[in-house]
């Protein structure tokens, strides 16, 4: 705020030396965190959208990506007791406000990477995320899956990756009137047809709408955070999430997008 003009702006604070600092915005942060308002916020944008006239359309995209977190230097057994779901017994409490016993560490593409983990779904035809869930990074996409289908987007189509393909999902998502168009999976033994290698690729390029959402929250720093534990986590990455679905709402409003 105090670097941008456009941002001054927006907040009505041009000219202005009311502009809140770093600690007050912290501790706006800690009450929607101990008054769990992070989901109010969301329905309240969700509002919004219906209001406008974007409602879910095109099928839903179901992803994750992994938000990165400062990693915790602790001993092998301050490690081991964190698991257990202890605190080490030589850390004071000013050095346990300090720590983030919460964030967990993940391997994607042999690579390791420590924090937490945003699974999302947006629609196909806007790009908003319609839901979204915080995890730690340790927690796989697939449990998840079910939370964030959105039932009132207009198409019945479900894109997803093949880290999300199983026959049982795709029996229950199909019994509730949804089309999965989940790519499949093969492997050395079993490997892919040519007609299974065409809807894949023909999958990949809807989903790839979807990976557009984790490209702009990059833009937001949503790609790392520097909170401490997964109640905070959940709302520096909540307000991101609404942020990208009110700027997005704005630039198709200046564009003179009309919802059809």
């Amino acid at each position: 705020v105090l670097d941008r003009g456009s941002s001054q702006h927006f907040l009505g604070l041009t000219h202005s030396a009311r502009v809140p600092d770093a600690k007050t915005v912290w501790v706006w942060r800690e009450r929607l965190k101990q008054h769990d308002l992070i989901g109010d916020i969301s329905e309240a944008v969700s509002g919004q959208l219906a209001r406008a006239g974007f409602i879910a359309r095109g099928g839903q995209i179901i992803d994750a990506s992994i938000v990165s977190a400062p990693i915790q230097r602790n001993s092998r057994e301050e490690n081991a007791a964190i698991g257990r779901g202890e605190t080490p017994e030589d850390w004071s409490d000013a050095k346990r406000a300090q720590k983030d016993v919460d964030a967990r560490w993940t391997t994607k593409h042999g690579k390791q990477y420590y924090g937490y983990k945003l699974p999302a779904n947006s629609d196909r035809r806007w790009g908003f995320i319609r839901s979204a869930e915080v995890t730690v990074a340790s927690v796989n996409d697939t449990r998840v899956f079910e939370g964030l289908l959105d039932p009132t987007n207009t198409s019945r189509d479900v894109y997803a990756d093949r880290g999300y393909a199983k026959r049982a999902r795709e029996v229950e998502l199909r019994s509730q009137g949804y089309r999965p168009q989940i790519q499949r999976k093969g492997d050395a033994h079993r490997p892919l047809s040519q007609a299974q290698q065409r809807r894949n690729h023909r999958i990949a390029k809807q989903r790839a709408h979807g990976e557009h959402i984790f490209a702009r929250l990059a833009q937001l720093g949503g790609k790392c955070i520097r909170t401490i534990g997964l109640a905070r986590a959940k709302v520096q990455i909540g307000l991101k999430v609404a942020v990208h679905n009110l700027q997005r709402l704005s630039r198709m409003k200046e564009r003179g997008i009309i919802p059809v």
